[in-house]
């Protein structure tokens, strides 16, 4: 089938046969998970955290890497993590993605985004095609600016339902989305937006393109693969998770020490007695203690596991490339029902 205007915007900018697109998860997306999702069709990211996979990712993509020798991944970054480094450190971090001639950076969570979209743009290898700019936006005002400040090729509208982190303030997705796209309606600004948060089958990802979305970002979704560098104890919980587990906390942030996150941002992860002990005001000493302790013993009670709403509806570990295939096909026949 043909796809509605707006997911052809989307496919054809990255080349892709699915409007799919798997985020940077630092402690979960390497290159092997990013990579496999773009051999499934879609655009896998890998944390900046994770860049010394860089060349495991290359070497599994090695038939995709075009002509312009671009390699069809991502790689994104926690800009308040490099709002902290000293300025070269930082552009070193910066510098390593952009030699590999990665296709797209993605940027969320700082205090000055534009500061980093800009060296990118500027610091782009000559005689290479331009990187892609994505920009996570949890509110309007974000999504204008993301748009008119920083020009991004892409915006994500996260919704309150998303796993790992998100601003507080974010409203439901479908909200956010609806109001993304009424701002710029009939605008000749008007962006690319992808959806993310709480979205767990191929029905989810048909829903939000019928919503005017150019596409879909499954998180959660995608740590139930082989890929994942969560272990197999937190497989196992988000298996047995229900979606009410998936609870927003900053207990796991206090636990192991990262709270330097910008005001108004906070995670969603599996309920147990880590967030149990923080709301109860546990002396933060003791509630490190056992959380460390936790890490080491694959202790479920404790270790953390970031999930979304869409938990409940997650069963089966599937390789990723399967998975993007099967959400490929599930989504074209909701798609067909609805057009």
């Amino acid at each position: 089938m043909n796809y509605p205007a707006a997911v052809a915007r989307l496919t054809k900018l990255l080349g892709i046969r699915t409007p799919l697109i798997v985020p940077p998860m630092a402690g979960v997306s390497g290159g092997a998970l990013a990579a496999q999702v773009t051999n499934g069709g879609g655009l896998g990211f890998l944390a900046h955290v994770h860049m010394s996979e860089l060349p495991l990712a290359r070497s599994l993509l090695e038939s995709k890497v075009t002509e312009s020798d671009t390699l069809p991944i991502g790689v994104g970054y926690l800009a308040w993590m490099l709002d902290k480094l000293p300025a070269k450190e930082a552009e070193s971090v910066l510098n390593t993605a952009l030699a590999s001639n990665v296709q797209a950076h993605w940027f969320a969570f700082g205090n000055d985004l534009g500061r980093w979209i800009r060296y990118v743009r500027e610091n782009a290898p000559q005689g290479k095609k331009t990187p892609l700019i994505f920009v996570l936006i949890n509110s309007v005002e974000e999504a204008v600016r993301a748009v008119e400040d920083f020009k991004a090729d892409v915006i994500v509208a996260q919704g309150i339902e998303s796993g790992g982190h998100g601003g507080d303030y974010a409203p439901p997705l479908s909200e956010l989305l609806q109001t993304v796209l009424d701002r710029f309606a009939g605008s000749s600004q008007l962006p690319i937006i992808v959806a993310a948060g709480g979205l767990a089958n191929g029905a989810d990802i048909a829903s939000q393109i019928a919503r005017g979305a150019s596409g879909a970002v499954l998180g959660t979704r995608f740590l139930l693969t082989p890929e994942s560098k969560y272990t197999d104890a937190q497989r196992q919980a988000l298996i047995a998770a229900r979606s009410e587990d998936a609870v927003r906390t900053m207990a796991f942030d206090y636990a192991r020490g990262t709270t330097d996150w910008p005001k108004g941002v906070d995670g969603r992860g599996l309920r147990n007695d880590t967030v149990s002990d923080f709301e109860k005001g546990v002396n933060l000493e003791v509630l490190q203690a056992k959380f460390k302790e936790g890490i080491q013993r694959q202790d479920q009670s404790r270790f953390l596991v970031w999930a979304g709403t869409g938990v409940g509806s997650m069963n089966r570990i599937v390789p990723a490339k399967d998975l993007v295939q099967e959400l490929h096909l599930k989504m074209l026949e909701h798609l067909k029902d609805t057009a």
